[in-house]
Order: C-alpha cells, then structure tokens, then sequence
C-alpha cells in the first residue's frame, strides 16, 4: 500500500511537471503570435500612419525580440492614400546588459536596412522634423524601457519631391549610425556622457559626423564636427535642375562644419566647398534661351569667386547666437567669399576651433585681406570721430589758456 501510494504521488508529480511544461511550451509558442498580433494593431491604429510586421522572433534567456521585415506608412487623412516612410529588415529590441550591470534597467535597439522616406507632397519644411520626432515615437511604442543604445546598419535616407518638375529624388546611402550612453547610465559625471558617430555615403562622396552630448539637459548640449567630402555633383542634376534651373556638368562638393551649444546659445561655422564646377557645356545645346542666359550667369558667377590657381569656390561662414533666434553674419560671409576670390582657396578641412568652451564668448573675427585694405567702415567712422572730438577738445583747451595767461 505504502508503495503504490508513493509511485501515485511520483505520477502526480511528474504529470504536474509535464503540463506546466506543456504550458511553458505552449505560451512560447503561442507569446509571438500573440504579441505579433497586438505589434500590428498598434500600427494600424497610429494616428496618421499605418504599418505591419512580418514576423516577430523571441529570445526571452537574452531578453530580447526581433521584428522582421517592418514598415510604416504615412497616410493622408482625406485622400487615405499611403506614402513610405519607414523600412527595415530587422529591428532588434534587448535589455542593454553593459548597463544593467552598472544598476540600470535600459534598452538597445539595432536595426538593419533601414529605409527613411521623407516625401514633399504640398507640405512645408516643418513636416520633415515633424516626421522625424515621430519616428522616434515609433521607437519608443515598441521598446518598454528607455533606450541607452542605438544603431543603425547599412541604412538609407531618401528625398523625394512628386511636386517639382523634374521630380527629385535623392538618397543617402550605406548609412551607419551608433549613439550610445543616451539614457546616461554610465559615465554619469562627464559634461558629455553620450556619443554618436555616423557614416554615410552620398553620390561618391563621403560624410562623416562626430558628435558628443548630454541628451537629458533641458536645453540642447553637444559638441558637433562633421566632414562631407567629394559628392559628384552630376548625379544631382535633376535636383538642381529642379530647384535651381540649371544644368551641372562637372564639379565636386563638400562641407565642413563644427557647432557647439549649451545654455540655449550656440557658435560655429560652415564652409562649403566646390571644385571644377561646370554649369554650361556642349550638353546645354538643346536647351532653351532663358535656360542658357540662367546658366551663363551662374557659370560666371562661380567663375569670378574661384580660385583660379586651385579652381575651387570656397568660403567659412561662422555663426554665433541663441537657439530660439539662429543668426549668421552675413556680412563676414560675403567678405570671406571675395577674400577667397583673389587670395586663397581655404584648406578642406575642419579647423578644430568649436568646442564648449567657445560657446560663451564671441571669438573675434580675424581680419582677412579685404578687411585690412578697406577697413570696417562703422568702426573707422567712430574712431574718425573720436579723433575730431580729441582735436577739438585740444584746441578749445589752447583757447582757454591763452585766455587765461591775457587776463
């Protein structure tokens, strides 16, 4: 008896064992589909947007979900007609284990192949950083903690405008970005704790872009440099020709820039930079008169501000301001346009100037060649009037004591 009541307790217990398991298995089974389901809802709810998910993959030892083959549209509240906007391959969502190890609970994100789309359909500039805040939101609905790491592998970022004639569309490709330390947990006592580092190609040329900031201030903080190198200009003709009426026949571009900001004022400079450029040739034959007076006028233009002893069109234009009320100093930018005209051609590259610490003062714009032959003219106005004031002064105190030494 006392046997057979112990192997019912062992068939108890193990058929206990087997069905929680069972249960174990089936909720694994079954957890996919039932988040893949509820995934989908969700985008085919967002207000003005409409997206789907292939596939959702678990790996609940590592924490983590993949979302496959992913894509969301924007959808027009009249017409319902959707327009791209966001692809991706892959989406890895997984607990950050570098910072769980440090005490916090946080998030990393990967995501392979991601397509942007930003389409110009009637609609103003705004709606582009419009766009972006929301895809950052999409971001957010999908991952439950606070994202510390992201990544971007192999991306693409796309403009197209359906309104121009011709229409333009553009891309930047073989994009590869990383931000890490965003949620600060790690490194906490740095002035700039978190990092991005992004790499794209663009119609031959290369960008590069460096930033270092504290994502959690109130107000925009970071130290920015970027380098754009060597973009063939040829192969963005129809955008020129969109925008600008012109045709390029030749020519390179680049750009480089450094921008720092804290306490809600900003400094920096840009400085474009455009070699061999050619905007009329045999290739404008067929064009019509008004066309070809636009592009003579253009082609002349560059022509006059290139440096004729390198053929390069250059110029460094610095700005320093708040942020609500971004201001350039344009009258230094023309003057750095014609001092490159007939001096030199500026050194492609960044000049490593900006920085937080140049953020609170003006640094003193260095006088170029231009400025030294012709002077300031405000200034020299005030300081000719200070020196007839002197001469003045002096004659009137002759005046007086002669006066003085008669009496």
């Amino acid at each position: 008896m006392l046997m057979e009541r112990r192997h019912k307790r062992r068939r108890k217990a193990v058929t206990i064992v087997l069905v929680v398991l069972a249960l174990i298995v089936a909720v694994r089974i079954a957890l996919p589909y039932v988040i893949l389901k509820y995934a989908n809802k969700t985008l085919a709810e967002m207000d003005g947007y409409n997206g789907h998910i292939e596939d959702i993959d678990l790996a609940v030892i590592r924490g983590a979900y993949k979302l496959d083959s992913i894509y969301i549209n924007q959808v027009d509240s009249v017409t319902k007609k959707e327009t791209p906007f966001l692809a991706a391959s892959l989406v890895d969502l997984s607990i950050e284990w570098r910072s769980l190890f440090k005490g916090s609970l946080v998030g990393e994100v990967i995501v392979d192949n991601p397509v942007v789309r930003f389409t110009k359909e009637k609609v103003e500039p705004k709606e582009v950083a419009k766009d972006s805040s929301d895809f950052r939101k999409v971001l957010e609905e999908f991952m439950p903690l606070k994202i510390n790491r992201l990544e971007f592998r192999n991306g693409q970022l796309q403009y197209v405008d359906n309104t121009s004639n011709p229409k333009v569309d553009i891309s930047m490709t073989d994009v590869d970005v990383v931000a890490l330390n965003l949620r600060n947990s790690y490194d906490s006592a740095a002035v700039l704790p978190a990092r991005i580092d992004a790499r794209a190609t663009i119609y031959d040329g290369r960008l590069t872009m460096k930033m270092k900031l504290n994502p959690l201030a109130e107000v925009p903080t970071f130290d920015m440099n970027a380098e754009w190198k060597n973009t063939n200009l040829v192969k963005l003709n129809e955008f020129f020709q969109a925008y600008a009426k012109i045709d390029v026949n030749k020519g390179t571009f680049g750009l480089y820039t450094e921008v720092a900001a804290k306490e809600g004022t900003f400094t920096g400079y840009v400085k474009p930079l455009l070699q061999d450029i050619d905007v009329l040739g045999k290739e404008d034959r067929k064009d019509n008169i008004l066309r070809k007076v636009w592009e003579s006028v253009t082609g002349t233009v560059s022509e006059i501000f290139e440096n004729q002893s390198k053929e390069t069109f250059a110029t460094k234009i610095p700005f320093h301001g708040d942020i609500k009320d971004p201001k350039a100093n344009i009258f230094f930018a023309i003057m750095q346009i014609l001092e490159n005209a007939f001096i030199n051609a500026l050194q492609p590259s960044i000049d490593q100037q900006i920085n937080l610490a140049t953020v609170d003062k003006v640094q003193e714009e260095k006088k170029g060649f231009l400025q030294k032959v012709f002077g300031d003219k405000e200034k020299d106005n005030d300081q000719a009037k200070d020196t007839e004031k002197a001469k003045r002064d002096k004659k009137k105190e002759k005046k007086e004591k002669k006066e003085k030494d008669r009496g």
